[in-house]
């Protein structure tokens, strides 16, 4: 009888384990793109930090609107494709030259994001380094099957495009006002 009721117990936690495992969702993305500027690091700073004027050196932004609430300061990012993002700012450092945010909403492919850019000295006088660092889920949470644009691939070529695009930007702009 205790041999039976054995075999019954590890039947039992046999058939549960699978339901248990395969219920994870998706997977952190990460993208992270750096470019060296020919630039004093303080002047690429500058530029960088100030969170109300991202359309002034990424060319995808059409406007950008900041608000407080509190002790919050909030952005609305109006792309000239006509899309949007509602973002938090989560600190600015200017030790470490490092601005952090996360997007609240918007109509990007992602949930999640949350990213930083870091100025740094870069390996020759005169040169910064910045880097702009992402982390997001794909859009459509669940497991497969997965929406058409909802998928990791359609949220990281997203974010790749506009880290692409603004820091070739930024370069542009930090150089060309010397």
């Amino acid at each position: 009888m205790k041999k039976i009721l054995a075999l019954a117990a590890l039947s039992l936690s046999i058939t549960l384990v699978p339901f248990t495992a395969s219920a994870h969702g998706p997977s952190p993305q990460k993208v992270e793109k750096t470019v060296t500027i020919k630039a004093d690091p303080a002047k690429v700073w500058a530029i960088v930090k100030d969170f109300g004027n991202i359309h002034g050196w990424h060319p995808g932004v059409a406007s950008t609107k900041v608000e407080k609430k509190g002790e919050d300061t909030f952005r609305t990012l109006t792309f000239k494709d006509g899309g949007h993002v509602y973002e938090k700012l989560r600190g600015i450092d200017d030790a470490s030259m490092k601005i952090k945010y996360e997007i609240i909403e918007g109509t990007l492919p992602l949930t999640d994001y949350n990213a930083t850019m870091t100025v740094e000295k870069g390996e020759k006088a005169g040169e910064t380094k910045v880097t702009w660092m992402g982390r997001f889920y794909r859009l459509y949470k669940l497991n497969p099957p997965i929406p058409e644009g909802q998928d990791d691939a359609t949220a990281v070529k997203a974010i790749e495009g506009i880290f692409d695009s603004g820091l070739a930007n930024l370069q542009k702009v930090a150089e060309g006002s010397k």
